[in-house]
């Protein structure tokens, strides 16, 4: 009996592997799964994913980053404590929504289990791609098909020519909406041509993708009557992560690997830098934009397992998600998940968590 279930789980198994293979055949490529968009185009309802959140009560975003585990490391000790610290942070924050900023998995099977573990519990979430998702299993293209796929996963693919997964979600409370929430692919790396010549670098979000986050904040105004409050999440920042550091960090002398910390650390300014930051080598102008529109109060991002930090920066908070679990490099006491909060105030409010594991239970340090 034991084999032939061992033999049944291996052809569910090679199923689900190879289901985004026959979905890309019967569609002939990829272009039936994303969406035509157009800066023309009119906003209405069915531009976004709507999430009722309950009158009077806290809506609680768990995000979880950089995952990163490989296939071979899923079922030994990193990956069973990782995913344990997934579940337990589910448990203790019992999020309205929980969202990925990227760098989910490296491989099949380990894309499989971590898409199972989440939906599992009944709760609405979303991803963005990192610049290693994609990586170590079939594609880029596949890893997205299985975010979409998932039952409670409200994962979209977006707008053609942008990427995998662009789209936005916004809560409402009483029918009118209090927070949006803008998922954005950040991609991988690419050639900027500067001039002192071509250089290589991460790369970050592309001017199509401005163009439509922007219709989004216009369009989710004109309905809402007023410039709602909101949240972006992208895997790679921005480079004004890196010039809020310098704002209000100390002791930094990066050619000497002193990366500097917050020696009075306030609301508006806390955390750690343990590397210099991957952001890209080039500024792409977004920060800017979101300035200029106003909306966007919180950017949340993932990619840089060493830092920690949290700066209001010209009147946007700029977020380092806390790592989650012990896939790639990590630092022993930075991980757990990160919450944002929208309660009586729109805008949300950010509260870093941090587990120690011992004896294979996690429990919460703060």
């Amino acid at each position: 009996m034991a084999v032939l279930q061992l033999i049944i789980a291996g052809f569910l198994a090679l199923g689900q592997i190879l289901a985004p293979v026959g979905a890309w055949i019967i569609n002939f490529g990829e272009s039936a799964f994303f969406t035509e968009w157009s800066a023309e185009d009119e906003f209405t309802t069915d531009s976004y994913i709507e999430i009722e959140k309950e009158p009077g009560k806290d809506f609680v975003i768990l995000n979880l980053t950089d995952v990163q585990l490989y296939d071979d490391e899923l079922y030994e000790e990193v990956g069973t404590e990782s995913m344990a610290l997934i579940e337990k942070l589910i448990e203790d924050t019992d999020p309205d929504l929980i969202t990925l900023s990227g760098d989910n998995a490296w491989g099949t099977m380990t894309y499989l289990k971590l898409i199972e573990l989440i939906d599992s519990y009944g709760i609405p979430w979303g991803a963005v791609m990192g610049n290693h998702d994609g990586q170590r299993c079939i594609s880029e293209f596949w890893a997205a098909y299985h975010l979409a796929e998932a039952e409670n996963s409200i994962f979209e693919f977006g707008p053609e020519g942008m990427g995998y997964g662009n789209y936005l979600i916004n809560i409402t409370e009483n029918g009118k909406i209090v927070h949006s929430v803008y998922m954005m692919d950040t991609h991988n790396n690419r050639e900027y041509e500067t001039e002192n010549g071509t250089i290589g670098g991460y790369d970050h979000l592309w001017d199509n993708q401005m163009d439509w986050y922007k219709w989004c904040v216009e369009g989710t105004n004109a309905i809402a009557g007023y410039n709602v409050p909101s949240t972006v999440i992208t895997h790679i920042p921005v480079v004004e992560y890196y010039e809020a550091w310098h704002a209000v960090a100390t002791d930094i002398d990066e050619a000497n690997g002193k990366l500097g910390f917050i020696e009075n650390p306030t609301d508006d300014a806390y955390g750690r830098r343990g590397e210099t930051g991957g952001h890209p080598p080039v500024n792409n102008g977004f920060f800017d934009l979101c300035k200029e529109l106003g909306s966007t109060k919180h950017m949340i991002v993932g990619h840089d397992h060493d830092n920690d930090y949290s700066i209001v920066y010209e009147g946007i908070r700029l977020t380092y998600a806390v790592k989650v679990g012990r896939g790639c490099y990590f630092t022993e006491d930075m991980m757990g998940g990160t919450t944002l909060t929208i309660g009586s105030d729109p805008e949300g409010t950010i509260n870093q968590l941090y587990y120690a594991e011992k004896d294979g239970v996690w429990s919460k340090v703060n």
